[in-house]
C-alpha cells in the first residue's frame, strides 16, 4: 500500500467525525463538506511523518478551516450595503445550498438540535470553536488554544461563555417569565394555525408592531397599530419556523429555519396581553441580542 493510499484509507475512517465537527461549527451541510475537503487537501500537502494522532491532527485542521470560514462569513455580513428603495422580506429558505436536499438538512439540524444551532450562531467565531471542540468533541484546551490564538486560560473562558449561552434556557424559573411564555406560546400557536380570533385574545386592542427595514415586506408600513391589523399581519406571515426564546432576558421568538437565524420578535406583555412587538431582522442588530432558544 502506498503512502497516499494509506492516508486516504485513514482519512475515510475519520470523515464522519470531521463532518460532524464542521457541521456544528458552520450549520451548513455544503460548507461542512467544503471544510472536510479542504482538510483532505491540506493532508495531501503536509508531511505527516511526525504526526502521532492523525484523528486529532485532522480535527485541528478542520477547526482552523471552519474558524476561517466563520470569520470570512462575519466579514461579509459587515460589509455596508447600498441603500435600496425596495425593502425585501428575508427568504425563509435563505442559505439553501445548490443541490442540497432541504429535508436532509432539516433532519441533520434536528439531530444536532435546532436550539443549539441558533445559539451557536450568536457566539463569536472563537467562542463557537472552543465550545464545540471541547464540550461536544472532548478536544483538550491545550489543542484548541493554538487554533484560536489564545492562552489555555483564555480558551477556557471562551468555552465557558459559549456554555452559558447554550444553557441559558435553564434560567427560566421566574413566574413573570412563565406567564410571558404562556402568552407568547399562544401567539405563536395562533399565528401558525392562522387562527385570527385566537390572536385577538392575546393582543391588546392598541398593540403596536414595529419592524426594522429588513423585516418589512416590500411596500408594507414599518409600524402597525391595533389588534386586528397586527393579527392579520401574523396570519399572513405564518410561524412555521418560529420558536420561543429568551431575548435579552425576556420571552420572545426566533424565526430560524434549519437553525439559520432570520428574525427575532421581542414582546412586551402586560396583564396577559401583548402590547408591543418589535420585529428585528437587521444582521447587525441581531448580533447584539442575547439569545437562548427555549425547549418546547
Amino acid at each position: 500500500m502506498t503512502e497516499s493510499e494509506w492516508l486516504a484509507e485513514h482519512f475515510e475512517e475519520h470523515r464522519s467525525r470531521l463532518k460532524a465537527v464542521a457541521y456544528r461549527m458552520l450549520g451548513s451541510i455544503s460548507e461542512a463538506d467544503d471544510a472536510v475537503q479542504e482538510a483532505w487537501l491540506r493532508l495531501g500537502r503536509s508531511d505527516t511523518s511526525e504526526v502521532e494522532n492523525l484523528g486529532a491532527w485532522l480535527t485541528t485542521v478542520v477547526g482552523r478551516v471552519c474558524l476561517n470560514m466563520l470569520r470570512s462569513r462575519t466579514s461579509r455580513r459587515e460589509e455596508p450595503l447600498e441603500e435600496s428603495p425596495v425593502v425585501r422580506v428575508p427568504d425563509p429558505i435563505v442559505g439553501r445550498e445548490e443541490g442540497i436536499d432541504p429535508e436532509q438538512e432539516a433532519l441533520l439540524a434536528d439531530s444536532v438540535g435546532l436550539a443549539l444551532l441558533v445559539v451557536l450562531e450568536r457566539l463569536s467565531s472563537a467562542e463557537r470553536l472552543a465550545f464545540v471542540l471541547h464540550d461536544m468533541f472532548s478536544v483538550p484546551f491545550e489543542q484548541i488554544a493554538p487554533i484560536v490564538g489564545r492562552s489555555q486560560a483564555a480558551t477556557r473562558q471562551l468555552a465557558s461563555r459559549g456554555r452559558r449561552r447554550v444553557r441559558g434556557a435553564e434560567t427560566v424559573t421566574d413566574g413573570d417569565l412563565t406567564r410571558q411564555r404562556e402568552v407568547v406560546d399562544a401567539y405563536v400557536a395562533a399565528a401558525r394555525d392562522g387562527d385570527f380570533e385566537a390572536l385577538l385574545k392575546v393582543l391588546d386592542p392598541e398593540v403596536m408592531l414595529r419592524a426594522d427595514r429588513p423585516a418589512v415586506i416590500a411596500g408594507a408600513p414599518r409600524e402597525v397599530r391595533g389588534a386586528r391589523e397586527v393579527a392579520r399581519n401574523a396570519v399572513e406571515r405564518g410561524a412555521r419556523a418560529a420558536r420561543a426564546a429568551l431575548v435579552d432576558g425576556a420571552v420572545g421568538v426566533v424565526v430560524a429555519p434549519r437553525g439559520r437565524l432570520l428574525m427575532v420578535l421581542r414582546f412586551r406583555v402586560r396583564d396577559a396581553k401583548i402590547v408591543e412587538i418589535d420585529a428585528i431582522a437587521d444582521p447587525a442588530r441581531l448580533r447584539q441580542l442575547d439569545l437562548a432558544v427555549l425547549d418546547d
